[in-house]
């Protein structure tokens, strides 16, 4: 018995999006499936940045699939279709963010690029009027010489996670979409509409507070 041919949208060769999109139209339920398997969990991290309650971010999650569905015959393929899906999700996502009182005001969620915020505090380094002055006071830990269970660890990566929900929205957004999901950075630039060099700069700053972050915890276990 010959096995079942693999649609082309589902092979792992292909890239043929047309197809894909050809059979959401059609109402094929196992191209939708397989997109909510691919796609979901992404979509939940993402929707968290926006949202803290899991609850809430999880009917975001719904809230997108449902306009997927809805619009996909109106999808005009000017984006990837993953951009197309991830923009509903930020959209729907900010939209309720507005709503929760648990959630960032609405002046964060409209972005944070402003260029004065520093990434690393100003106190990490040497003042005026000393000899080096601009350098480090208190370097970055060395973390060759932990050990590695406890660098990797659930309750050090838990600490990584709550760093990265108490950023600024787009700050985490992108840190989730670069370093978590390994999004490229023109998926990036293009999903959230804005230039290479603002990502550049909006993932440094994520990535020191996260670290900022992730050094005081290691350091509250550090017998030296």
């Amino acid at each position: 018995m010959q096995p079942a041919a693999i649609p082309a949208w589902r092979r792992a060769d292909s890239d043929d999006e047309r197809a894909l999109i050809a059979a959401l139209r059609r109402g094929d339920e196992p191209a939708f499936v397989a997109l909510v398997d691919s796609y979901g969990p992404s979509l939940l991290r993402l929707s968290r940045t926006f949202v803290r309650d899991r609850a809430v971010a999880e009917e975001v999650v719904q809230e997108t699939w449902l306009a997927v569905l809805d619009g996909i015959d109106r999808f005009e393929g000017r984006s990837s279709l993953k951009t197309w899906i991830f923009q509903i999700l930020r959209n729907r996502a900010r939209t309720r963010a507005v709503r929760e009182s648990r959630s960032a005001p609405f002046s964060a969620l409209a972005g944070d690029d402003d260029d004065d915020e520093a990434a690393v505090d100003a106190d990490r380094f040497r003042g005026e009027g000393h000899r080096w002055v601009g350098h480090w006071a208190a370097a970055p830990a060395d973390w060759s010489r932990l050990p590695e269970q406890r660098l990797l660890g659930r309750e050090a990566l838990e600490r990584v996670r709550e760093a990265i929900v108490m950023l600024p929205p787009r700050q985490a957004e992108i840190i989730v979409l670069r370093d978590v999901e390994g999004w490229e950075p023109a998926e990036v630039c293009a999903a959230l509409g804005i230039t290479d060099g603002n990502q550049r700069i909006l993932l440094h700053r994520a990535r020191s507070k996260v670290r900022a972050a992730l050094e005081r915890y290691l350091a509250e276990g550090d017998p030296g």
